[in-house]
């Protein structure tokens, strides 16, 4: 493949409320290191000062802090319409070789100068379909359609597990073709203080999170300790009340690196968990991890955690206090988790977007000498 075919300049979209964040400043980091400029446009809430920090930082990276509605913040088309118009107009200012939005829902109907990459993160009608047993509300229709009406028109779509890319497939019965490329994490300095209690930590107040769960599980555990990392109110006006769980509040990369260090065993019952990065974090970090026996965490983390079904109170209650008093067992599954941990680097996810842009951006151009 010729080498002109190397992007040079790319609009990427991100949120700062979620992993999508750190996906996107690892992602950045990593093509800064190929020369590539970065146009980051940041949708939804505003970037905290930190986080705004850590962005600006990146070598060839610019910040556009949109004030853009996020799609899962929108229910109706019109608004979902018009926010891929303005991407795509921004595109074609700063002439970028090629666009990447965090969810194909922002792809709309507009004329974008460059192909499309559609992340699929996560998406309303997966997160339904795992999470309520109930057919999906009028007022998510908008969402749950343009979400189909991207999958079908970007260039391109990756999704961060093949098992989030079966759910896609089933919940909006789309036969395109979908790249799985698993999401890698910048691994944080290893603490070797004394560890004691359980960790959960993302997006608290997301019902497929599944934490409101894990507060009752501390409950029929009073020996052990079981802190929480994270919102406990979201974007959406969604929320969660934990009673019996430490609240640690929203961490900074320094602060969940410090909790993870101090921490014995991580767990996460999620209902819903396309990738999960947090969980990565704790693997690489040396912590047993107990999961949720759900497909893409079991893609994952298969061999190296253990799992059980997300509904036990009582099987999570004896599995976590049995193993937060066994030094074996913890080191056994910490040494586990960690090793597979190796295998999700962003050097890895790196290269395999980088070969996803090329052949994108070689196949546009063949195609338009094709259409000349």
């Amino acid at each position: 493949m010729n080498a002109s075919r190397s992007p040079r300049r790319l609009l990427i979209t991100t949120d700062a409320v979620g992993g999508v964040w750190s996906y996107t400043l690892d992602l950045a980091r990593a093509l800064s290191e190929r020369k590539v400029e970065v146009e980051l446009a940041i949708l939804g809430p505003a970037a905290a000062p930190a986080q705004m920090a850590s962005a600006a930082a990146i070598a060839g990276a610019t910040v556009h802090d949109t004030a853009l509605p996020l799609d899962w913040m929108t229910e109706d088309a019109a608004t979902l319409e018009s926010t891929a118009a303005l991407l795509a107009t921004l595109a074609w200012e700063r002439e970028v070789d090629l666009v990447q939005v965090h969810t194909p829902a922002l792809v709309g109907s507009s004329a974008w100068p460059a192909p499309v990459l559609a992340v699929a993160h996560s998406c309303v009608g997966t997160w339904w379909n795992a999470v309520r047993d109930t057919p999906l509300p009028e007022a998510f229709h908008a969402r749950r359609d343009a979400m189909a009406a991207g999958l079908d028109a970007a260039d391109g779509v990756v999704a961060p597990t093949h098992a989030f890319a079966a759910a896609l497939r089933q919940v909006y019965g789309t036969r395109r073709d979908i790249a799985v490329v698993h999401n890698g994490r910048l691994a944080s300095a290893r603490s070797e203080r004394a560890r004691r209690g359980v960790l959960c930590a993302g997006r608290l107040w997301d019902e497929g999170k599944n934490i409101a769960f894990l507060d009752r599980v501390a409950g029929l555990t009073p020996s052990v300790p079981f802190q929480a990392a994270g919102p406990t109110q979201g974007a959406n006006g969604a929320a969660v009340e934990l009673r019996r769980m430490e609240m640690l509040g929203t961490l900074s990369e320094t602060g969940m690196a410090e909790a993870m260090g101090a921490a014995r065993i991580f767990a996460s019952p999620a209902l819903y968990e396309p990738f999960g990065l947090a969980v990565l974090e704790a693997a690489q970090a040396g912590l047993p991890l107990v999961l949720a026996d759900i497909p893409t965490l079991r893609e994952l983390w298969d061999g190296a955690a253990i799992f059980l079904l997300p509904h036990d109170e009582s099987a999570w209650a004896a599995t976590l206090d049995a193993l937060h008093g066994d030094d074996a067992g913890c080191r056994l599954w910490g040494e586990r988790a960690q090793r597979r941990a190796c295998t999700y680097t962003v050097e890895r996810l790196a290269a395999a977007m980088w070969d996803k842009y090329r052949l994108m951006i070689a196949t546009s151009a063949a195609d338009r000498v094709d259409v000349a």
